[in-house]
């Protein structure tokens, strides 16, 4: 019977959750790397038992761990990530200089066609690659060197590349999203970027016709349908056909289109969850209620998934990467929350089950379907 392994990063320390294809019952293996923030970690699509994790801290900086054993054991293989080039300053809002800096790497997205090959997404807004396991990193500098850049303004959060999505169709084309400059289009495996936010709405930027300065929360793409993609933004959910040169918003019947993560299931390209928070001023879920919606239209109609889920007193957040899917039957859904709660639904979002309920804030969660 199949396997599902769940990553989890935390405020203080990774772990390990494994079930069989049932999902009903899981080893829950860590804390590694306990105390220390675990921004991210993903396992290779090539090699499952290759598993990448960003490891920060005020005390030693970034930190690259990999392991090669599906996680039982960890080597610090990198801290070395250098801005390539000058680049110059972006602007703050009030149209002051500020140097770029290197702070965390949000993001880690292991190559489709090689376990050596992964992309890191980084604060301030650049984006990296390995092709050696994660030894040396280059920067594709590309990214930073866009004529936009010094437009570009972090969000509350900060000025990560906190989204990378690899087209399978075609490994030259990347998707990449920065809060709060936008979102990014690569077409020859990120020499040059192409800003996609045409259709964006905000009530923040006055002009539709801007280029950039959008603050993407998150984006999401089915790999049969690469051109397709869902957008968590600011406020609002969006959704283009074009591969980003026109968004539409499909926030319709949400009782609120603010919040962080946006997943699509696995087996159905039109059916997206999301978990709407009550506003970008208060963190939590609306009306104290844990509350997963689901389209099955693409968008527009949205029904909440509650059963399973605390429906009363109830304020916690879901961030931008903590949601992810399996491949199974059915379609696993898992999140997990700031309050340390990882659910896992079995059914595509029908019910949900508390998978552990005592961990440190979750920030990350990515799913593997094992043979």
């Amino acid at each position: 019977m199949s396997q599902v392994r769940v990553l989890v990063g935390t405020k203080k320390g990774a772990f390990i959750l494994t079930s069989d294809g049932a999902r009903k019952d899981w080893q829950i293996d860590g804390p590694y790397f306990g105390g220390l923030e675990i921004f991210h970690m993903k396992a290779s699509p090539v090699d499952a038992n290759r598993i990448y994790a960003s490891q920060c801290s005020d005390w030693f900086g970034q930190v690259i761990q990999r392991s090669n054993d599906g996680g039982q054991t960890w080597d610090a293989v990198s801290n070395k990530f250098l801005y390539d080039g000058e680049t110059g300053t972006h602007l703050w809002y009030d149209g002051t200089p500020h140097p770029w800096a290197f702070k965390r790497i949000w993001h880690l997205e292991p190559s489709l066609t090689c376990a050596d090959t992964v992309y890191a997404g980084a604060e301030d807004a650049a984006l990296f690659k390995t092709t050696d396991g994660g030894q040396t990193w280059n920067e594709l500098k590309g990214l930073r060197c866009h004529p936009s850049s010094t437009q570009w303004n972090p969000g509350a959060g900060g000025m990560g590349v906190h989204t990378i999505l690899l087209d399978p169709s075609n490994p030259l084309r990347i998707y990449i999203a920065i809060s709060a400059a936008g979102a990014f289009r690569t077409e020859d495996g990120g020499e040059t970027w192409t800003p996609i936010n045409k259709g964006l709405q905000s009530k923040y930027m006055p002009d539709p016709n801007t280029e950039v300065g959008f603050c993407v929360h998150n984006l999401a793409m089915h790999p049969s349908r690469p051109d397709v993609l869902f957008m968590q933004l600011h406020w609002n959910v969006m959704r283009t056909d074009n591969g980003g040169d026109l968004w539409t918003n499909v926030s319709g019947n949400l009782p609120t289109d603010f919040g962080f993560p946006i997943e699509v299931h696995a087996h159905e390209p039109n059916t997206v969850y999301v978990v709407p928070i009550k506003s970008d001023s208060e963190h939590y879920v609306h009306e104290g209620k844990l509350r997963v919606f689901r389209s099955r239209t693409g968008g527009t109609d949205w029904e909440p998934l509650t059963n399973g889920l605390p429906q009363r007193d109830c304020y916690v957040n879901v961030l931008r990467d903590a949601m992810s899917v399996d491949t199974l039957d059915g379609c696993g859904v898992y999140f997990g929350t700031t309050g340390g709660q990882v659910y896992a639904s079995a059914d595509g979002g029908d019910s949900w089950n508390t998978i552990v309920q005592n961990l440190p804030a979750v920030l990350s969660i990515e799913v593997q379907t094992l043979p």
